[in-house]
Order: structure tokens, then C-alpha cells, then sequence
């Protein structure tokens, strides 16, 4: 293995990094689409978390600047880093997609597409497929139970999981619009997005967009390794992208090394405050991509167990950051009919200190005026005894 080389950084400049990067240092006064481009694609899961990563991000946001641009198609939630769903613009979904296609029909492959069976023909499955859900958006369970008849006998699950492997299929409104609810209906992302995504799409090198989507990942949430990289999209062999960049310009990209003696490659004008820049109390939102994207989570989790936001069923839970680091974790409990008050649990491993819990209060009480503005609303903390008590 090669001697890493370039100035060493600490946990703590790397930390102060990524929190430069990822708009968490401070406020910042920009759109919408701006951020999400920024960010190149936020993990979505369940709708609300996108609005919440802005809400932590941005000065003013307000939740229908974000629902506007669903409605709108400028943004959709599609499979993509990681095979999950991410929130991304329309000029990003079909090439991001095409980037990590390779990711997603290994993990097909390894689970559901087990059961697909070898007599199903793929082509005619993708074309049936595909053509259902541009007739009409429909849910997995739908789709599964759609194609039965054309391939009886086949597992129904592995059927729409395999049209999601091999069509880009998007969620469409009303799911992922604040404030409504819905099942994830789907259609294909060149249907939804028309002619512009498509164009924009076969203008892409596939070779040339990877090596961007590695700068636009550097630029985003370095200083990172090549290990990191692969973390963050669940794409392999990325060094080879990485040693393309710099052979076609080697000063792309500016090389550092960790604390562990780990190469990490960096931007050469992007932020790098240092790790004595202060850095304010922030609530991540759920499934937040600053605690999933790299390989080293220490820069972000410090010294405490990934249970305090992890848990064992691969859930992961709104994060509470003092002094730049994950010190607990925090859920929004909404007004019920025996309960209008809105109540927003901080639970902590440790006591925080006074100007600490008084400046985590703060933020909870504004996501509180954010989340369920007008209606009565509470903070609420405690304190963990066990790590074991963070994971439910």
C-alpha cells in the first residue's frame, strides 16, 4: 500500500469540513434547488426528511419552496446512491442513475433477483413493465400483481423489484409534498420528466459524468477517501475514476491524510475552516447523507457507538450535533387526539452542559415552529443510561 501523502488533518478539521461543505456552520441564503444540486442528492426514504435537511441548512426556508419543485418536476425521489431513494434535480436523475445502475442490479441480483427465476426474458419484462407504469403510476404491490399474468408463476416481489433495478422509476406527487400523504406510486423517470431529462441524459458521457459526480462528492463532503467515495453511491472501483481526474488534471484535486494515515483527496479551493472554528448546535434530519457518506463516520460520530442513530433494522434517526459532533438523537412526536401538544424528545449520552442544552433547545423549538407552526408545542430531553436505550 502506498505511503499516504499531503498535509495531515485531524478529526477535527475534518469535521469543520464537512460541516463547511454541508451548509451546517451556518445558515445560508440560497434556493432550493441550488442546495439539493449542491448536495447532489438527499437520502428520502420517508418524505419529510429532505424538508427538514433544509430547513437545518438554509436561511428562511420555507416548506413550500421544496414542495413546489416536487409538483413542479424539478426535483424527484428515484433509487439511486445506495439503491435507496434519494431527492435530486431533474437534470441529475437519469445520469446519476446511469452512474450507479452498476450498484443497484448487484444488490438486485444478490437478494430478490434470486427468485426471479431463469425462464423470465428480461427484455420483455422491462418492456411490460415499463409500459404499465407509464399507462398509469402504481405502487410495487400494484406492479407486481400487474405483471403476474404475463409471467404467472413468478415471485410477484421480485417482478416489481426488478422493474425498479432496470427502469428509473420516480415517486409522483402527492408523495414526498409536504403536509399531504400518499403511497409511493410510480411511473418512469422519462416520462415524468419529458424530453428535457432525456436530452439532458444522452449528452452525458457516462465516463465524464462519473468522474464528476466524484468532485461534485469531494466538493460536498471531503476532504474523503476513495473509500468514502464508495460509501456514499455504493459504486466500486473508484480509484479508477480518481487516477483518470488526476491524470487528466493533477491539480484537480489536492491530496491530505488522516490522523490513521488514510489518503484523502480534496478540492483545491474548498473550505477548510479548521477544527477551532465554532460550530453552532444543529438537529439532522433523519436518514441525513453528513452521517452516511464515508467510510470513516468518526468525522461526523466521534467517539460515540453509530446506536445512538443506527439502529439494528437499518433505521436511521434524527441526529443532535453540539460542537460539530452526533451527542444523541431527537424525534418529532405530533399532536394526537389525546395530545395537541407537539413534543420534540431529545435523548443525550451524555448531561450536556448548560449554554449546550440551552442552544439545542433553541433549534428544537424553531424546527418545532417550522414543523407544526401555530399548533402547542414542547422540548422535552433526556439522558440515556445505557447505549442499548437508544435503539428501539
Amino acid at each position: 500500500m502506498a505511503t499516504a501523502t499531503g498535509p495531515t488533518l485531524t478529526r477535527r478539521d475534518l469535521n469543520r469540513a464537512l460541516l463547511a461543505r454541508q451548509l451546517l456552520l451556518r445558515r445560508e441564503r440560497r434556493s432550493a434547488i441550488e442546495t439539493v444540486r449542491h448536495l447532489v442528492a438527499m437520502q428520502a426514504q420517508n418524505p419529510d426528511p429532505p424538508y427538514y435537511g433544509l430547513w437545518s441548512r438554509l436561511d428562511g426556508f420555507r416548506a413550500e419552496d421544496l414542495a413546489r419543485l416536487v409538483e413542479q418536476r424539478e426535483v424527484v425521489r428515484i433509487a439511486n446512491l445506495r439503491s435507496t431513494i434519494h431527492l435530486v434535480t431533474a437534470d441529475d436523475c437519469l445520469p446519476l442513475r446511469a452512474f450507479v445502475q452498476p450498484a443497484l442490479e448487484r444488490g438486485y441480483a444478490g437478494n430478490q433477483g434470486k427468485r426471479l427465476g431463469p425462464h423470465v426474458d428480461r427484455d420483455r419484462l422491462v418492456a411490460t413493465g415499463r409500459a404499465l407504469v407509464e399507462t398509469e403510476p402504481r405502487t410495487f404491490g400494484e406492479l407486481g400483481v400487474a405483471l403476474e399474468p404475463t409471467f404467472p408463476g413468478t415471485d410477484l416481489d421480485a417482478l416489481s423489484m426488478a422493474i425498479r433495478t432496470w427502469v428509473p422509476l420516480v415517486q409522483v406527487p402527492p408523495r414526498g409534498v409536504w403536509g399531504r400523504s400518499a403511497k409511493a406510486a410510480h411511473t418512469s423517470a422519462e416520462h415524468w420528466l419529458g424530453s428535457r431529462a432525456t436530452t439532458a441524459a444522452e449528452r452525458v458521457d457516462p465516463q465524464a459524468y462519473a468522474e464528476r459526480a466524484v468532485l461534485r462528492y469531494v466538493g460536498a463532503f471531503g476532504p474523503a477517501s476513495v473509500a468514502d467515495m464508495q460509501k456514499w453511491c455504493g459504486v466500486t472501483r473508484l480509484r479508477e475514476v480518481v487516477d483518470r481526474i488526476l491524470a487528466s488534471d493533477p491539480d484537480a484535486m489536492v491530496p491530505f491524510r488522516s490522523e490513521d494515515g488514510v489518503q484523502l483527496y480534496d478540492l483545491p479551493d474548498a473550505p477548510r475552516p479548521g477544527g477551532d472554528v465554532p460550530a453552532p448546535a444543529r438537529l439532522l434530519a433523519e436518514y441525513d447523507n453528513v452521517l452516511l457518506s464515508h467510510a470513516d463516520r468518526a468525522r461526523i460520530l466521534g467517539d460515540v457507538d453509530p446506536a445512538i442513530v443506527m439502529t439494528q433494522n437499518g433505521i436511521v434517526l434524527g441526529a443532535v450535533l453540539v460542537d460539530g459532533f452526533v451527542v444523541g438523537r431527537w424525534r418529532l412526536q405530533r399532536p394526537g387526539p389525546t395530545d395537541p401538544t407537539a413534543v420534540l424528545a431529545v435523548t443525550t449520552l451524555r448531561r450536556l452542559l448548560p449554554a449546550e442544552r440551552t442552544a439545542v433547545a433553541d433549534e428544537a423549538v424553531a424546527l418545532l415552529a417550522f414543523a407544526v407552526s401555530g399548533q402547542p408545542h414542547d422540548v422535552r430531553f433526556a439522558v440515556a443510561e445505557e447505549p442499548e436505550a437508544l435503539v428501539r
